[in-house]
């Protein structure tokens, strides 16, 4: 079974060049990928219906989980402890 993976990102330009190249060095090909550019993605991913949506901040989660089925990443930047 093949599985379609796609990049959603509330970013834009200049700020997609970063996820492309982390995805070209890592060897990480996707099928698509959707800069939204601070478009709200719960109202993408409803259109967009995806099987499974994926972030690593939960206010994304939250909103989506309303929409589509969504899981919580819980290793991303914005879930580390901050700094005593």
């Amino acid at each position: 079974m093949r599985i379609r993976t796609a990049l959603v990102t509330a970013r834009s330009a200049p700020a997609h060049e970063r996820a492309i190249r982390t995805l070209m060095q890592w060897n990480i090909a996707v099928d698509e990928a959707m800069f939204l550019g601070g478009l709200d993605k719960a109202d993408f991913l409803r259109e967009f219906a995806p099987d499974f949506f994926f972030d690593d901040q939960t206010r994304y989660c939250d909103a989506a989980a309303k929409e589509v089925p969504t899981g919580h990443v819980v290793g991303g930047v914005m879930n580390r402890e901050p700094s005593a």
